[in-house]
């Protein structure tokens, strides 16, 4: 029987649906992967099994019982603990008193610290994690918090544990301890949802794979019964039946000359090898799936975050820079994937947005020369054509493209040489979609580098004179004229990194 099971679940926002008929199982003992790209509706469902949203519809069972968790803390008293990416634990707090925060022990009345440390330091002993448990979390590495973490979970006697990319924060042998713990929480019975979106973690310790698209489920799987190529097409909904066993050699037609070369840059565990060069003119896409280092690299290259190792040329001289500031000083523009949280400022004027980067050349003796940023933003609004009431609209009430298109003004105000767009047309109409393309195609035979993130190959096919594609953290494939089509855009997705292929657990 089935320790967790969740059956044709529904649920809307506003009327728009982010699952439909979604489903999941977990055995006891059983180690399952949930998987699928940005929007698949992994974290809604994770979110209704653990009570922290209501489902419209559908049924869920716990040990065969029906059950409906009206909160976190009911899923927490019936055995379900997960673990976040970002552990939200308190780091100015002991480790026992994280282990036992909100379920204190207590003898007499009286909070009894030393029955707690004397069950801290068993829990933990059992992941073969000696630690001062009175010392506070915060001075400790990810590994022993992410074992912090289990050891709560443990100490609520959980049946199931979920780990939402649990591994992002972590180095190599790190993983390895986690696995190692995660191999011995289902030796005794528990049951664990794995989350990630690195391959190679699935394959060394899942068992089976629930594989997520649109809102649905759209596939179970035995990790040992289903290759990489086609959990790649399963999350991106496509065929491969006209696609090459191997990538081969692809024809590639020569790039302009680079405006920017990124080489072998490694950033911690998100980026291990990354390559890309964009040409004056030139519109390069990275493609790869969810997690496999596109805005990382694309941070680099804005000077957002620094590299482990790696190199930068810019017109062919070595150049990193120190933070975005110099970026845009060289002619660099950077339009987010999320425009809400990184982009907008939703409470100003749609004319403070579009000239904010622009700000510093508009003022004069500490004011802004109110005539140059009403010409700036009217020029802009004209070009891009942009709906809006009037510039002193605030752009929170415009819809989602016209606040992109916004986006798109405030940095080309800036006549920059390279542009990088994250997912330019990310939850915009289509009309607004096709709109931005046509601008971003423009722009380039202007003269403009475009380096554009998206997960929607369409438009990768349509706008991409080169594709370079980046699986866990690394460049594997750069195509380029004939060379580029879905086909090899998938496969090359798929094909595993230059690196020692883990070993796939043998349960």
């Amino acid at each position: 029987m089935a320790l967790v099971s969740m059956r044709e679940i529904e649920k809307s926002f506003s009327g728009v649906p982010a699952l439909s008929g979604a489903s999941l199982e977990i055995e006891p003992g059983e180690v399952m992967a949930l998987i699928g790209q940005n929007g698949a509706g992994k974290s809604t469902l994770i979110k209704i099994l653990t009570g922290a949203y209501r489902r419209d519809g559908g049924a869920i069972t716990l040990d065969g019982s029906p059950v409906d968790f009206a909160s976190p803390g009911a899923a927490q008293e019936s055995g379900i603990a997960t673990i976040y990416q970002e552990i939200n634990l308190v780091a100015q707090r002991s480790v026992t008193e994280n282990i036992f925060l909100g379920r204190e022990l207590t003898r007499f009345g009286l909070t009894d610290r030393r029955a707690m440390a004397r069950e801290a330091e068993r829990l933990l002993a059992g992941f073969g994690l000696a630690v001062n448990v009175s010392q506070p979390l915060g001075r400790f590495n990810a590994a022993t918090r992410q074992m912090v973490a289990i050891a709560r979970a443990l100490s609520m006697r959980a049946r199931l544990v979920i780990m939402d990319e649990s591994t992002s924060s972590l180095d190599e042998r790190e993983v390895e301890t986690l696995f190692a713990t995660i191999r011995k929480l289902t030796g005794e019975g528990v049951a664990v949802l794995f989350v990630s979106h690195r391959m190679d973690e699935l394959y060394a310790v899942c068992d089976r794979v629930t594989i997520m698209r649109d809102g649905q489920t759209v596939g179970v799987h035995r990790m040992g019964e289903i290759a990489k190529i086609d959990l790649v097409t399963a999350m991106l909904g496509r065929t491969l039946a006209e696609a090459e066993k191997r990538l081969g050699a692809l024809q590639t037609d020569a790039a302009p000359q680079a405006l920017l070369d990124a080489r072998d840059l490694v950033a911690g565990r998100r980026l291990n090898g990354a390559s890309v060069s964009v040409g004056r003119g030139e519109v390069v896409a990275l493609a790869g799936l969810l997690g496999s280092g596109r805005t990382e690299t694309a941070r680099i290259v804005f000077g957002a975050d620094r590299p482990d190792a790696g190199t930068l040329h810019l017109d062919g001289t070595p150049r990193v820079f120190s933070g975005p500031a110099e970026a845009i000083a060289a002619g660099f523009g950077f339009c987010s994937e999320d425009r809400k949280i990184e982009g907008i400022v939703p409470d100003m004027s749609v004319a403070e947005n579009l000239t904010l980067a622009l700000m510093p050349r508009l003022a004069k003796a500490g004011l802004v020369d109110e005539a140059a940023q009403r010409a700036v933003v009217n020029r802009f609004v004209t070009r891009l054509g942009i709906k809006l009431a009037s510039p002193d609209q605030k752009i929170r009430e415009l819809s989602g493209g016209n606040q992109q298109k916004v986006l798109l003004a405030r940095w080309l105000a800036m006549n920059p040489r390279l542009l990088i767009v994250d997912e330019p047309t990310r939850g915009i109409d289509i009309g607004a979609k096709a709109e931005i393309l046509t601008l971003l195609r423009e722009l380039s035979k202007d003269g403009l580098g475009v380096l554009m993130i998206s997960s929607e190959i369409e438009e990768v096919l349509s706008l991409a004179d080169r594709v370079t594609v980046l699986a866990d953290g690394q460049t594997v494939a750069e195509l380029s004229g004939d060379g580029i089509s879905e086909p090899a855009i998938l496969s090359a997705m798929a094909a595993d990194a230059p690196r020692a292929a883990p070993e796939v657990s043998a349960r």
